[in-house]
């Protein structure tokens, strides 16, 4: 829990006019914030790209090299 909201963990309020409302907001937000700390986040699960978006990349990878290509000068035949 360090890791994610430090060595000092605050909540301010200055909504209200009453102090005893702006106590309560605060300690409402500092609940809040502690339950985001503690909650676990998931773990990413690797996939495998799309056979799809495997075939887009590499039409893009062979337009790029064609469009390279076209702006070498003409080869010399001779």
């Amino acid at each position: 829990m360090l890791a994610r909201v430090g060595p000092r963990l605050v909540a301010v309020s200055q909504d209200e006019r009453s102090q005893a409302r702006n106590r309560e907001l605060a300690l409402e937000r500092l609940a809040e914030r502690l339950e985001r700390a503690l909650a676990v986040p998931r773990s990413r699960r690797a996939t495998a790209p799309s056979s799809g978006a495997r075939e887009r990349r590499l039409a893009e990878k062979r337009r790029a090299s064609q469009r390279k290509l076209e702006r070498r000068p003409p080869a010399d035949d001779g």
